[in-house]
């Protein structure tokens, strides 16, 4: 299912985003699961190929996990109890009262909100909980962080579409009309090697962005600091993500 206003940047890429994407911590999973009023089923929207789903499907009976991009749902990785929909997040198709949490990781800055809350409120049970789930710029371990921030903010800033910004500064900017509940502070950490980090890259919608009006892959370039800066292509070093969710209670 998709929509004229569905803002696509991402199904060219659904392979490498299912390859490179960084995977959540299960402590953020048990801290949606904790302020869930049951954990039957939980409704993962703009699920992209399934990232959070999954882990979802360890605290909870069923997930059902929708992306507007049928590509992206192609990629998705498979779980028992998980089933996935190509499904706009305003749009889920699932029964009146009938989920025990609502999510959206990394996605709402693409949605109607107005819709999709609107959606939030008809499927949600009595107390439901719901999560807009963001992760921040990435820091890599060591002097080579430098050439990740400049990549970022210098060479990529004029491609990052508009509604980046809202992922910069943690969704405090977006809407949230329901009983907001303070999370403990989490991030996501993992040990990559280099060419992990320059597939990350190649998953960016910036990146697509700059390589259509340049003609060229911009992360070619920054690769080429990367190597000489890393040492071994084969060691891994630590690259962290801060995590911001704004979570809260459906009012019914």
């Amino acid at each position: 299912m998709t929509s004229n206003n569905f803002k696509d940047h991402f199904s060219s890429g659904s392979a490498g985003y299912a390859s490179y994407r960084p995977t959540y911590p299960i402590e953020l999973v048990d801290a949606l699961a904790h302020i869930s009023p049951g954990l039957g089923r939980a409704l993962d929207c703009g699920c992209g190929t399934g990232q959070l789903s999954v882990l979802l499907a360890e605290r909870f009976d069923e997930v059902l996990a929708t992306d507007a991009s049928a590509a992206q749902v192609e990629k998705a990785q498979p779980r028992d109890g998980v089933s996935y929909r190509a499904a706009l997040a305003e749009d889920s198709g699932l029964p009146d009262a009938s989920v025990d949490l609502i999510t959206v990781a990394q996605a709402a800055h693409w949605l109607d909100l107005e819709k999709f809350y609107a959606e939030v409120r008809r499927v949600a049970r009595p107390q439901a909980a719901v999560a807009l789930i963001t992760y921040g710029v990435l820091h890599v371990e060591g002097a080579v962080d430098r050439a990740v921030q400049h990549f970022y903010y210098d060479t990529l800033g004029a491609y990052w579409p508009p509604e980046r910004r809202h992922v910069e500064d943690g969704y405090r900017s977006l809407p949230f009309p329901f009983k907001e509940i303070a999370l403990p502070p989490l991030a996501i950490e993992v040990q990559w090697r280099m060419d992990d980090l320059i597939g990350y890259f190649n998953t960016w919608s910036a990146v697509k962005a700059a390589e259509k009006s340049l003609g060229s892959n911009p992360v070619e370039a920054v690769a080429e600091t990367l190597r000489k800066e890393w040492g071994d292509p084969a060691s891994q070093r630590r690259v962290t993500w801060p995590l911001s969710i704004r979570a809260g209670h459906v009012q019914k």
